[in-house]
């Protein structure tokens, strides 16, 4: 049986889009493969179990008949931390991933399991992804975001924790590489890894689409009230503009997919953006929503006015700075619904990764 530990240099390098993309190509590289978040910082409770978002999303993806518990042994709630400092209990922990890993292996050709944040994370419970690496005896790749001198000074970093403990690195990933500088950073970056004996796997470039969220993930994730437009929240947000400006300043920054944050009595930025959208020029105004701060809704007419555009709008009880800060902060998941983007992710791993070099070295 092979096995892949998919790392990283710190949170949202892009591992989990890496997996995703890893996971199609091994399908068809090896009769059947496995995916094991063995412990996982973000979670869906699903009958009843604390279960990591990404074996969620690589079961829904998949069709993975796995166990759930299995695929997501240890999803570390609040107060587990300092639960464990102060009653620690590593055998427990041990026991659950390696019997998890047992069951989820029986009968496979490959497992690849996903790490969480960078190498060092989970030390504090003693549990880190090089501990949980060499407990399932699994060779790793590291990703990293797109650099030169920073990102080899991160790879290097993170290498060495698992060097500590004995634990092979295949390779590295580039990931997130701006495309005006692809051709340099593929160069160069190579080069300055090679002096170091890190093989690079693969260099993928920043596709913009797979970063912007949909606006229903703003929604779910800023627990908004929805006011309209429940069937367009698939459209995505490409940026997002407070309304603190005058309606004809404002006009000219709704473009590429924006996101209108105003208290519901800007009635007049409404406008501008709903009119926006019907300007004969080669400009595209667009806005995906609408997010009224303040707990403020526009009047009646107005509203109506706005459901039949389409555009979906919601409201919250924060001022517009706040909610702002908000959505500046959030990491934003893939999720299985977003078909194109999955579909987009599994051509890049196949386009720009060497998937033979990274078989002939398991």
């Amino acid at each position: 049986m092979k096995k892949v530990f998919v790392a990283a240099t710190r949170q949202n390098d892009g591992k989990t889009m890496v997996s995703l993309g890893l996971f199609n190509a091994f399908q068809k590289r090896f009769k059947d493969v496995a995916y094991m978040k063995p412990v996982g910082q973000q979670y869906r409770v699903v009958d009843g179990k604390k279960i990591d978002k990404d074996a969620v999303l690589f079961s829904n993806v998949y069709g993975l008949t796995d166990e759930p518990l299995d695929m997501s042994p240890i999803a570390v709630s609040k107060g587990f931390t300092e639960n464990y400092i102060a009653n620690p209990n590593r055998e427990l922990l041990v026991s659950q991933i390696q019997g998890a890993f047992d069951r989820l292996s029986h009968g496979k050709d490959f497992v690849l399991f996903e790490g969480t944040g960078h190498a060092g994370v989970g030390s504090v419970f003693e549990m880190s992804n090089a501990h949980v690496a060499q407990l399932v005896g699994s060779k790793v790749i590291l990703v990293s975001l797109g650099g030169i001198g920073k990102a080899i000074d991160e790879l290097i970093l993170n290498k060495a924790c698992f060097d500590l403990l004995g634990i092979e690195i295949l390779g590295v990933i580039i990931n997130k590489v701006q495309p005006e500088k692809y051709d340099k950073i593929n160069g160069i970056v190579r080069q300055g890894l090679a002096r170091h004996g890190i093989d690079v796997l693969g260099v993928i470039p920043y596709v913009n689409s797979l970063t912007r969220p949909t606006v229903a993930e703003l929604y779910e994730e800023l627990g908004a009230e929805l006011l309209s437009g429940r069937d367009h929240l698939d459209r995505t947000v490409g940026n997002f503009v407070i309304g603190d400006m005058r309606p004809h300043d404002a006009l000219d920054y709704f473009k590429g997919d924006t996101l209108l944050i105003c208290p519901g009595n800007r009635e007049e930025l409404v406008m501008t953006a709903l009119c926006g959208q019907f300007l004969e020029t080669d400009i595209s105004y667009n806005v995906s929503a609408i997010i009224f701060t303040a707990g403020l809704r526009p009047h009646d007419k107005m509203m109506n006015l706005i459901r039949s555009s389409d555009i979906p709008m919601m409201t919250v009880e924060e001022d517009s700075f706040s909610v702002a800060t908000k959505i500046n902060r959030m990491l934003f998941k893939i999720h299985a619904e977003e078909s194109q983007k999955i579909s987009k992710i599994q051509s890049l791993i196949e386009d720009y990764v060497d998937l033979d070099l990274i078989c002939s070295k398991l």
